[in-house]
């Protein structure tokens, strides 16, 4: 029974990093499953929703809730999680050093420095803004809108645990200054350095990721996601709306 607990809290660790990581629900599924009937357990249970996971080593057996209320996206973590249930799987791992590796990756910062991201999502605002057919004197706008904007979101973000509160404030930044761009002659285009600064905003993968759990069947979560994909990109457009409605 101990050795079924241990393995139980190898499979929900190894779940529990992907899912607050931004991976599908069927994805933690069935690494959990495959990690389980790699350690012998064939009977194993397991249910994710984007805000918890529910496994069970047997149909008689207990199981084990866990909760997961923040998530991100480090596709880092997903990768490493999955290396280690490729490892389990050819039976290259026992369970301690199994569990040993996914505390280490569980604690691990693999995501970028902040500073990065904000020079990164600088210069994928300017890229789309050209890219949605702006002029070159729209690129230098839409970079500075988009890196101040994403700068404002990563520090609301810090500060209140309600990411659409500060998607709302991110975008309502890049409106304001999409706006003085073009007041004061430095842009051409005032949709285009909008839309261009946005994009960083914009909840990506987690449409993509609502699309196929529907796809594999997995329709509460997919319903799930694609909810809080609308109330971010309602956020985003929120904030725009309120600039512009002051034009």
């Amino acid at each position: 029974m101990e050795n079924k607990l241990f393995i139980a809290r190898v499979c929900t660790l190894a779940g529990k990093i992907m899912l607050k990581s931004g991976a599908e629900t069927y994805r933690v599924e069935d690494t959990m499953n495959r990690i389980a009937s790699a350690y012998g357990l064939r009977n194993a249970q397991s249910y994710v929703t984007p805000t918890g996971i529910n496994f069970s080593t047997g149909f008689a057996d207990p199981s084990n809730t866990i909760r997961v209320s923040e998530r991100s996206t480090d596709l880092h973590k997903i990768t490493e999680v999955n290396s280690i249930s490729r490892k389990i799987d050819e039976g290259g791992l026992d369970a301690i050093e199994a569990f040993r590796l996914l505390k280490e990756i569980e604690k691990a910062r693999l995501a970028f420095p902040e500073w990065i991201q904000i020079i990164a999502a600088a210069l994928l605002s300017g890229c789309f803004a050209i890219m949605f057919n702006g002029t070159w004197p729209d690129f230098l706008p839409a970079c500075a809108a988009g890196g101040i904007g994403y700068t404002v979101v990563l520090w609301i973000a810090s500060m209140i645990d309600v990411r659409i509160i500060a998607d709302f404030f991110g975008s309502f930044v890049i409106g304001v200054l999409a706006v003085l761009f073009i007041k004061t002659g430095l842009g051409v285009s005032m949709d285009i350095i909008i839309i261009g600064a946005v994009m960083p905003l914009v909840p990506g993968l987690l449409i993509t990721n609502a699309v196929r759990d529907l796809m594999a069947g997995h329709l509460l979560s997919g319903m799930g996601k694609g909810a809080e994909a609308v109330l971010t990109a309602f956020a985003i457009g929120s904030g725009i709306a309120v600039v512009l409605s002051f034009i």
